[in-house]
């Protein structure tokens, strides 16, 4: 039997969680370096040079790179050759426990929506899971931060609205956010599916790598026209304005309802945390 030795998974878990709030992706760091380039105004400069400025001292002294270390997020891929004779979810959790107490992030969890009393150690984290072929364990973790978050939206537009009626909502989105994000973004676009399934596909794609284009054609031509229509906005770096209100858009489509036509839009800052882990499966004798 394969499985994944439950202490190692709880290390990984913790390990990638702290690691992800103090450690910005290069990928997202050259993106930023390649919208300093761009801008020519004294203000969008200035705020670029410490939104880099801020991720270099967040590593190089081990610290949050920004106050808000979100809400734990995972996108969870089972080889189906693996079997667990422990709580997986449980075990996920317990990481993120660990991560957030003993890394001494912040700690954002509420345990009702109403109720509003903290959980002390960022628990329960939010857990999507999906089986696929193969004998190996992937997280893609994130660290949400409400902020952008907040911005986020979801609309279940008609079949006639079309493309420009996706445009439109992605754009308006983007208005209606201005600086609450903390810009320059990175927008994921879900588009079909039905209700869920296109905030879902939307959180994937902010999953993606930065430098990668959607495979359908379709989806590749809109990816390209959002962020030039969404950078000719002006809203720039933190609302000051700017050549560069998105860093990325990335979309990902689903096959829909005949009489249907969903949209999300999420919205990520720009300190982009995400990370990956694969944990190959071990012979438990």
């Amino acid at each position: 039997m394969l499985t994944i030795p439950k202490d190692k998974l709880i290390q990984a878990v913790k390990d990638m969680a702290i690691d992800a709030n103090i450690n910005l992706d290069q990928s997202v760091v050259k993106k930023l370096k390649a919208a300093l380039k761009k801008e020519t105004d004294r203000l969008p400069i200035n705020v670029l040079e410490n939104i880099i400025s801020n991720q270099d001292i967040a590593r190089n002294e081990h610290l949050p790179i920004c106050q808000d270390t979100g809400i734990a997020v995972f996108l969870v891929e089972i080889g189906y050759e693996l079997s667990f004779e422990y709580d997986l979810e449980a075990a996920l959790t317990e990481g993120i426990r660990q991560a957030y107490i003993e890394g001494y992030l912040r700690k954002s969890v509420v345990d009702h929506p109403l109720k509003r009393k903290n959980t002390l150690d960022n628990t329960p984290p939010i857990i999507h899971m999906k089986l696929v072929v193969g004998d190996q364990l992937t997280l893609h973790f994130a660290p949400k931060g409400a902020g952008s978050e907040n911005m986020s939206r979801l609309a279940m537009l008609t079949p006639g609205a079309g493309k420009q009626g996706v445009v439109d909502f992605v754009l308006e989105t983007v208005r209606l956010a201005g600086g609450k994000p903390c810009p320059p973004i990175i927008i994921g676009v879900g588009i079909g599916g039905n209700f869920e399934k296109s905030a879902l596909i939307a959180k994937e794609a902010l999953f993606r790598p930065l430098e990668d284009q959607a495979e359908d054609p379709v989806d590749r031509e809109l990816e390209s026209e959002l962020l030039e229509a969404v950078n000719n906005l002006d809203i720039g770096p933190m609302a000051l304005g700017g050549k560069t209100t998105c860093l990325a858009v990335k979309v990902n489509s689903y096959p829909c309802h005949i009489a249907s036509l969903p949209v999300a839009c999420n919205i990520q800052c720009h300190a982009a945390r995400k990370t990956h882990v694969t944990l190959k499966g071990e012979h438990n004798d």
